[in-house]
């Protein structure tokens, strides 16, 4: 590889790293080439990239990109054969290795990077398929801002009808009065 194509791989790369906030770096060697291209195919069904880089480049690459030593806890997971899974779920990956792994040995997890935090190791995968979706998230904040809200407005209809027999009531003892 000349240097010229070094640093356009290293360019592609610090491009893919800013577009994903999530990306899973795995070792997917000793899969066969039916392996590879079945867990590919399920890669793109679920909205997954996987990219086959060299540890140099890509360690490069978030050097580059690297602002405050974010990605420091990464490079240790940068040895040996590496794929990279980009997405922008952050539990898709897992979810897709843990399903993968049940008939195949590998691809096995080396780190995960969600958010700002590193996940190392492939027993890490059973935390990181607990991760809730951004989606699930904003779904149980707005159960739990609704419950109080639909609490008040249930009293209120119950207390509405409340007052509003209570002052039939006193309306027709002020007429039978009368």
């Amino acid at each position: 590889m000349t240097r010229e194509e070094k640093s356009v791989a290293i360019q592609q790369l610090k491009d893919k790293f800013s577009e994903s906030q999530f990306f899973y770096i795995t070792d997917s060697s000793t899969l066969t080439v039916e392996q590879i291209n079945q867990f590919r195919r399920l890669c793109f069904e679920r909205g997954i990239e996987m990219q086959v880089v060299k540890n140099t480049l890509a360690q490069k690459a978030l050097e580059g990109i690297e602002k405050n030593g974010e990605y420091k806890s990464v490079y240790s997971a940068l040895v040996g054969p590496t794929s990279i899974l980009f997405t922008q779920n952050a539990k898709s990956p897992a979810e897709l290795l843990d399903e993968f792994r049940k008939k195949n040995e590998k691809p096995t997890l080396k780190a995960a990077y969600i958010d700002s935090d590193v996940y190392s190791g492939d027993d890490q995968i059973k935390v990181l398929l607990k991760l809730k979706s951004k989606e699930d998230l904003i779904g149980e904040v707005i159960m739990l801002l609704q419950s109080p809200i639909s609490r008040v407005i249930g009293a209120l209809q119950s207390g509405g009808n409340t007052i509003g027999g209570l002052v039939k009531t006193l309306q027709e003892r002020a007429e039978s009065k009368s």
